[in-house]
């Protein structure tokens, strides 16, 4: 896939992966694991190499999410898109409380504009917190 297949731009392909990541922040915000999934290939990977974590599979990585605490808030605050539609990188800022917490996530897309990989990066190492050891693999 290249920037001008099919006739479309650069900027159409830009403004498909914003949309992408827009809605899997919103999906994740309302906490509506419909949508979240919608957001996702069958075969996605999520990591975080702070806790060295990996997770396999839509539905393992949509169960983490459902499972994890609710209350947390995520403002984007910058996406940055390649032009062939394959790859974006968000900051944004995370609330849980009173406390916020920059992180930097990387996303890769399928050729049906889902989302095939995230790695997130948070601002410091962490052990996981227990009860997820069942979703995860550790490296």
């Amino acid at each position: 896939m290249t920037g001008m297949s099919s006739g479309t731009g650069v900027a159409w392909w830009a403004a498909r992966v914003r949309a992408a990541v827009e809605a899997y922040w919103a999906a994740a915000g309302a906490r509506d694991w419909s949508a979240f999934a919608a957001t996702l290939a069958d075969d996605v990977v999520y990591e975080l190499p702070q806790s060295r974590e990996r997770i396999l599979g839509k539905e393992r990585y949509v169960r983490f999410n459902r499972e994890c605490p609710g209350g947390r808030q995520v403002r984007i605050e910058r996406i940055v898109t390649d032009g062939d539609g394959r790859q974006a990188a968000a900051r944004t800022l995370v609330a849980l409380g009173p406390e916020e917490a920059h992180a930097i996530h990387f996303f890769t897309f399928d050729a049906d504009g889902r989302i095939a990989g995230v790695t997130d990066f948070w601002p410091e190492p962490y052990e996981p917190p227990a009860g997820r050891e069942h979703l995860v693999q550790r490296y």
